[in-house]
């Protein structure tokens, strides 16, 4: 099976190897048939610390590193 690959910003950079990514999705409402945005927080496995705030970064699905961290750092797109 493939592994998912997600792009989105870096929001926090706090914590030591993990940053936290925000994706934004488009989707259409279902009634009202205007496009709305959602948005979604990962966790994702920085090895370097390479990444900042603000970074665009794309992610990849991984095996799980911790409790909440499933995700990892593949590029960052800056």
């Amino acid at each position: 099976m493939p592994k998912r690959i997600l792009q989105g910003v870096v929001v926090n950079a706090v914590q030591d190897k993990t940053v936290t990514v925000k994706v934004e999705r488009r989707i259409k409402h279902p009634v009202y048939t205007k496009v709305i945005r959602r948005t979604k927080k990962y966790a994702a496995h920085d090895e370097q610390n390479a990444c900042k705030v603000g970074d665009m970064v794309s992610i990849r699905e991984c095996r799980p590193i911790s409790k909440r961290k499933t995700w990892e750092v593949l590029s960052t797109n800056t």
